[in-house]
């Protein structure tokens, strides 16, 4: 995909995250657009795109830490 988004288990679609690679200190600011990974250990899933923002993307796994940003356009169920 070659669009600045993300996936993540638990925050709400629309939310807009900052990804900071803690090894470089580079940072990409993405949308949560889809749910995983489901991989033990790894907390998002980056675009291609966004990921190569952040380093080389011959890494494919890099350790990093979330910001949120904005979730004023999240879209939450209503019951």
């Amino acid at each position: 995909m070659r669009a600045y988004t993300a996936a993540h288990k638990t925050l709400p679609f629309g939310t807009v995250v900052k990804v900071i690679n803690t090894t470089n200190n580079k940072s990409v600011e993405v949308k949560i657009n889809d749910r995983g990974p489901f991989v033990r250990g790894r907390v998002i899933d980056l675009s291609q795109k966004a990921f190569e923002q952040m380093g080389s993307t011959n890494q494919g796994v890099v350790p990093v830490r979330i910001e949120i940003l904005d979730d004023s356009n999240t879209f939450r169920y209503k019951h």
